[in-house]
């Protein structure tokens, strides 16, 4: 997803964004075909959310601890931020 500048969008812009349009929805305000593509927006702005969250998470779980006690640093695909 990209922002206005057509700029790859942060995490915190796409959650704003999707704050903005649930308070939007839940007005109960606008058109019909409004409301559609709205909604069709927020679900879009939903996944991208979700699968930040889910590259984030499998960053911080290459990052464990051994048996021994030492921490191991494992190689990860450095995504986040490139959707």
């Amino acid at each position: 997803m990209t922002n206005a500048q057509n700029e790859p969008m942060t995490f915190e812009q796409a959650m704003t964004r999707l704050e903005t349009i649930v308070r939007t929805l839940e007005s109960g305000e606008l058109p019909l075909d409004e409301t559609v593509r709205l909604y069709e927006e927020g679900q879009r702005l939903r996944l991208y959310c979700e699968q930040y969250l889910a590259d984030a998470e499998q960053r911080i779980t290459a990052i464990r601890q051994a048996s021994d006690g030492s921490v191991i640093v494992e190689p990860c695909n450095d995504s986040i931020g490139t959707y």
